[in-house]
C-alpha cells in the first residue's frame, strides 16, 4: 500500500483529498506547512508528495529544494491555483514529477500519481549513507515541458438561469467570434476565468492555445520575462531560454487576470506588444511577431486607477474594446440554489458520497446570505458541508458559516502600491489575523495575500 503526504494549508480541501485518496487505497498523511511536512517526511518517508505551491511559511519550490539537499528522491506533484507558466516550469526544473491545476480533476490527479510512482527512481532513505547521486530526468523535463498551463476543469460549469446570467452569456456569444479585446469586470470569485475560457472556446481561435496569467502573482521584476520570455544569461538565474506567454499563446488567446496589478513600467511594455504585435525576449535582439487575442479581467475600477495615475489610459482603451460585467452571486438570487446543487454534485463525486441535498433551513439561509466570496466561497462551503454531512441532507450544523450572517465588510481593496503594506496590516488587525477574511476585505484571493505578505516581509 503506497503512502502519500498532502501538503496543503486549506484544511477543508486537504481533508477532502485525504478522504478520497484513502478510499482509493492509499495511506495518507497531511501537513499544513513546509516545516510540518519536513518532519513527517523525515519520520514517515512517504512514497509520493502532493504539495500546494503557496503555503504560509514557504512554498512548494522550497520543499523541492530541501528534498534535493537531503537526497530524498520522493516524487512530488505540485498543485497550484494559478496554473501560471513560470511556476510550472520552475517546479519541473527543481525536480517536480508533475503539476496539476486547481480545481483538481480527481481522475487526472490519480493518473498523474500512478505515472509518478511508476517512474520514481529507487530513492535513498534518510538513514542510508550518502553515495553517488542517481541521474534523474529533471533536466530533460525542463526542456520538454509543454509551456501551456494545465487546463482548468471547465467541461462542467453552470452558467445560471437568472436574467443577469442570460444577459451576460448572450454578450459572451456575441463578442466571442470577433477579435475584439475584452475586459471582464467582476468581484473576486464570480467566475471571470470561466468567462474568458468561454470566449476562447466560442471563438475562431478555439483550436489554438489559451494561456492564463495571474498578474497579481507575478513579481514586478519577472513580469517581462513571464510575458515575453528571455534568453539564457539575460539575468541572474536565467539558466536557459524561456518561452513567454505571448509566444506560447500565438494564434490563440491570452488571459490576463487582475490586470490592474501590473506595474506602470510593465504596462508600457504590454501596450507596445499589443499595438505592434511584436515582442522581444529579455536579453535578446530578435523581435518575434505574435498574433494573440487579449481577454483581461479585474475586480477594481480601472477608470479610477487612471485618475490616480496608477493605470495608463492608452492601455485601458486598448484592452477595453468590449466590457463584460459579471454580477455578484447575491445579485442573482435565482441562481443560488442551482449553484449549490451543482457544487454538491461535484463534491459527491470527488468524495464518493451520496448526499441528496439541503434541508429547508439551509436553503433559506443560503438565499438570505450575502456571499461576499461569491461562487468560490459557495463552492468551498458546500464541499466542506458535504464532507461533514452525516445524513442524506445537509443541515445548518454542517454549514456553520451561514448560521450567522455577518455584516457586509467595508472594502479595503488594494489600489496603490505605496499604501498596500499599510492596508494589508490594517486588514489583518481588523480580522484578528484571519488571512482568509483579510484577503476578502482587501479584494484579493488568499494566495495573492500570501505573496504580498512575503513581498513586504509581514509576519503574522
Amino acid at each position: 500500500m503506497k503512502s502519500v503526504l498532502i501538503v496543503e494549508d486549506d484544511i477543508t480541501y486537504g481533508m477532502m483529498l485525504k478522504t478520497w485518496l484513502a478510499k482509493k487505497g492509499f495511506v495518507v498523511n497531511s501537513a499544513s506547512s513546509i516545516a510540518r511536512a519536513q518532519k513527517l517526511i523525515e519520520t514517515e518517508e512517504p512514497d509520493l508528495i502532493l504539495s500546494d505551491l503557496r503555503l504560509p511559511d514557504r512554498d512548494g519550490l522550497d520543499l523541492l529544494r530541501w528534498l534535493g539537499q537531503k537526497e530524498l528522491f520522493i516524487p512530488l506533484i505540485i498543485m497550484t491555483g494559478y496554473a501560471d507558466i513560470q511556476s510550472a516550469v520552475m517546479a519541473m526544473k527543481e525536480g517536480a514529477s508533475d503539476y496539476i491545476a486547481k480545481p483538481v480533476n480527481p481522475e487526472e490527479l490519480l493518473k498523474k500519481m500512478e505515472e509518478a510512482l511508476k517512474a520514481a527512481p529507487k530513492r535513498k532513505t534518510a538513514t542510508e549513507s550518502v553515495g553517488a547521486t542517481p541521474v534523474s530526468a529533471k533536466a530533460e523535463r525542463a526542456v520538454a515541458v509543454d509551456l501551456k498551463p494545465a487546463a482548468a476543469a471547465w467541461s462542467e460549469y453552470l452558467e445560471g438561469e437568472s436574467e443577469a446570467a442570460r444577459q451576460l452569456y448572450n454578450y459572451v456569444r456575441l463578442v466571442a467570434p470577433t477579435n475584439m479585446s475584452v475586459l471582464v469586470n467582476g468581484a473576486s470569485g464570480t467566475g471571470k476565468e470561466y468567462v474568458a475560457h468561454r470566449i476562447h472556446s466560442l471563438s475562431k481561435r478555439a483550436d489554438k492555445p489559451f494561456i492564463a496569467i495571474d498578474c497579481g502573482a507575478i513579481p514586478k521584476e519577472l513580469a517581462a520575462s513571464e510575458f515575453f520570455g528571455h534568453v539564457k544569461g539575460a539575468f541572474t538565474g536565467a539558466l536557459s531560454d524561456k518561452t513567454g506567454a505571448f509566444v506560447a499563446a500565438n494564434g490563440g488567446t491570452i488571459f490576463l487576470d487582475e490586470i490592474g496589478n501590473l506595474s506602470y513600467e510593465v504596462q508600457v511594455q504590454l501596450l507596445r506588444a499589443l499595438q505592434e504585435r511584436i515582442i522581444r525576449p529579455v536579453g535578446s535582439t530578435r523581435e518575434i511577431s505574435v498574433d494573440v487575442r487579449l481577454v483581461s479581467a479585474t475586480n477594481e475600477n480601472l477608470e479610477q486607477a487612471i485618475e490616480r495615475g496608477a493605470f495608463r489610459e492608452d492601455l485601458y482603451h486598448r484592452i477595453n474594446e468590449f466590457t463584460l460585467r459579471i454580477p455578484q452571486l447575491k445579485d442573482r438570487r435565482e441562481d443560488i440554489l442551482l449553484f449549490a446543487k451543482f457544487f454538491l454534485d461535484q463534491a459527491n463525486r470527488e468524495m464518493d458520497k451520496q448526499v441528496v441535498g439541503f434541508d429547508e433551513k439551509v436553503s433559506r439561509a443560503m438565499l438570505d446570505y450575502h456571499w461576499p466570496g461569491n461562487l468560490r466561497q459557495m463552492k468551498n462551503v458546500v464541499r466542506r458541508a458535504t464532507l461533514l454531512a452525516q445524513g442524506k441532507y445537509i443541515t445548518l450544523d454542517d454549514m456553520g458559516d451561514l448560521q450567522v450572517v455577518p455584516p457586509q465588510p467595508v472594502s479595503m481593496a488594494l489600489r496603490n502600491e505605496e499604501t498596500e503594506k499599510q492596508r494589508i496590516v490594517e486588514a489583518l488587525k481588523q480580522t484578528g489575523y484571519n488571512k482568509s477574511r483579510a484577503a476578502l476585505l482587501l479584494g484579493i484571493d488568499r494566495k495573492t495575500l500570501y505573496n504580498k505578505l512575503k513581498l513586504y516581509g509581514i509576519e503574522c
